[in-house]
């Protein structure tokens, strides 16, 4: 079996420099410029592995970040006004996700052919991987519009989206309008070239104590979408515009992960643009924090554990230059001494009443950062209220951060007591060039409570601006309308403006070396903004997408 595909391998994320000692049996998947994958055997794989082999070197789990208007936003406005017109026309929108519903009238043009210009699917083995990549299936414009005449279409292009996310945020989007069921992409004239994630793998799910059968993907995954969507752009010579509406609570909430430094990179290029949902984790009391300048240089805070929630992670991040060591008392008054951060060292306790197994990995140097990282697994926790002391090793003010899993992965009974809703944007929300999208409700101008609040843990500003992201009209497969809240929605609306923006620059000629900073900074002067609000800040960052006012502010209405 194919490696990357094989659970029998762990996928670490390596620097390239690193590839020539390891480039041996197919151990090497490349992932960009920058990264590559090495795929490592383990006969015996167990929870210290993560020790074994650094932190960082492990691909993050990726959650979904919405849940299965046109006026608030400028865009009928733009598409109506003569000198104008925009509706994608020449850009093709890239979409990695659960898949897409091809058949669904959604991305039909008038004559039954299909805007879609490509899939592939990553979990699809059956027919020719695309060129350069060595596993899924990739069915292009040619193979989607065969099946769409066929009787059987799925006996010539096998892919299908099951959860239906996917298919909702493309067509939000990008889909053909439709006056019987009320619905219209932002812009029906683009094309979409899609990617359909392979769930993660169970040993990186097992890992991180993910529980078994949740939704997940792996970043590497992500990446190597990136990477695909990347080349076929180039290759058809056409302009793109990435949508990511996926999230995690892994890492230092500092946009340093290898996903963001690859977003930050592509955003540079010309004719190319990555917008980003900021999570859904604002409400979730999963982020706690605490600063301590004083003596005792000690803090305690308690964390809920549910019933349901059998396995998962909870990672602490403090600020540098201080070091930190942890204490943890379980409900029935267990206690698990002081544990100081080292290099390498992963320590397992078994409390003896009940059977709750945890892993502390206190890592005193994470590769990406330098920072000590402390991750605490629980495996079979006793539910309850559970007491944690974090303490100054070297009697001096210290600050940290402490963030739950997102999405999916541990349900809404386990949380913090005092929680904290800022710096709860999920990567790669927190990068620094991709327009990272909160969410508002378009009826009566709040933020969501979900939507996740900046800034990122090291000050950066996030989010960049709010879009309507409150029961957004969508396709759904099957044939099906209906509607899609969250963040991811309102990433996926504010794509639709950027593709706006994308075809007036480089489709129409008004300015052909457009890049994605520079219409990420043009959506950013052109948000609407509330004079009772003081601009950025942590909920709205700019204002609300108006792409009506940012053609007006660039002075062609």
């Amino acid at each position: 079996m194919n490696k990357i595909l094989d659970n029998e391998y762990y996928d670490l994320i390596i620097s390239n420099s690193l590839v020539p000692g390891f480039d041996t049996e197919n151990n090497i998947t490349a992932l960009n410029d920058k990264y590559s994958l090495l795929h490592i055997r383990r006969n015996n794989m167990d929870a210290c592995d993560l020790g074994r082999y650094p932190y960082d070197n492990f691909p993050s789990l990726f959650t979904l970040t919405s849940k299965v208007s046109m006026e608030k936003s400028g865009i009928t406005s733009v598409r109506r006004h003569p000198d104008l017109n925009l509706m994608g026309l020449g850009v093709v929108i890239g979409i990695i996700d659960t898949g897409i519903d091809y058949q669904h009238p959604a991305f039909k043009n008038h004559d039954g052919t299909t805007r879609i210009h490509s899939i592939w699917d990553q979990t699809d083995q059956t027919g020719m991987p695309p060129k350069d990549f060595s596993f899924g299936s990739e069915y292009t414009k040619k193979h989607i519009n065969a099946a769409l005449k066929s009787n059987d279409p799925l006996s010539i292009v096998p892919t299908f989206d099951n959860y239906g996310h996917g298919t909702a945020i493309a067509s939000i989007i990008s889909g053909t309008p439709d006056e019987k069921n009320s619905f219209t992409g932002v812009v029906p004239q683009s094309e979409l070239i899609v990617v359909k994630l392979k769930e993660a793998k169970q040993n990186l799910k097992s890992l991180f104590f993910a529980p078994e059968n949740v939704l997940c993907y792996q970043e590497s995954d992500i990446m190597l979408g990136i990477r695909y969507l990347l080349s076929v752009s180039e290759k058809a010579d056409l302009p793109l515009v990435i949508c990511i509406a996926l999230g995690s609570n892994q890492g230092g909430h500092d946009g340093l992960g290898v996903i963001s430094s690859y977003l930050e990179h592509i955003v540079e290029l010309p004719r190319t643009n990555v917008l980003v949902a900021a999570g859904n984790e604002g409400n979730s009391r999963r982020h706690y924090y605490h600063h301590s300048t004083a003596a005792p240089l000690c803090n305690g805070f308690n964390l809920k554990i549910g019933r349901n929630d059998k396995k998962f992670t909870m990672e602490i991040w403090p600020f540098p230059p201080g070091k930190v060591s942890i204490e943890i008392f379980s409900p029935n008054r267990e206690i698990i001494r002081s544990i100081s951060p080292s290099a390498g060292v992963c320590q397992k306790f078994s409390l003896s009443m009940g059977q709750t197994t945890i892993w502390i990995n206190n890592i005193l140097l994470e590769g990406s950062t330098g920072d000590q990282v402390i991750l605490v697994r629980f495996d079979n926790p006793i539910p309850g209220i559970w007491y944690f002391q974090v303490s100054s090793i070297e009697n001096e003010p210290f600050s940290f951060h402490s963030w739950l899993p997102s999405g999916n992965l541990i349900s809404n009974e386990t949380y913090f007591y005092q929680a904290n809703q800022s710096t709860t944007i999920t990567a790669p929300g927190n990068a620094r060039n991709p327009l990272t999208v909160a969410a508002y409700n378009q009826f009566d101008g709040s933020i969501l409570g979900e939507s996740g609040r900046g800034y990122s843990r090291f000050g950066q500003i996030n989010p960049d601006i709010a879009a309507p992201g409150y029961q957004i009209p969508c396709a759904l497969p099957g044939n099906q309308y209906g509607s899609l809240t969250g963040t991811g929605a309102a990433a996926a609306h504010a794509a639709g403006a950027s593709a706006m923006v994308m075809e007036w620059g480089y489709c129409k000629g008004n300015h052909t070396t457009v890049t994605g900073i520079q219409i990420n900074h043009m959506i950013i002067r052109g948000a609407q903004r509330d004079s009772t609000y003081t601009y950025p800040n942590d909920n709205w960052g700019y204002g609300q997408v108006d792409v009506y006012k940012l053609f007006q502010r660039i002075s062609i209405i």
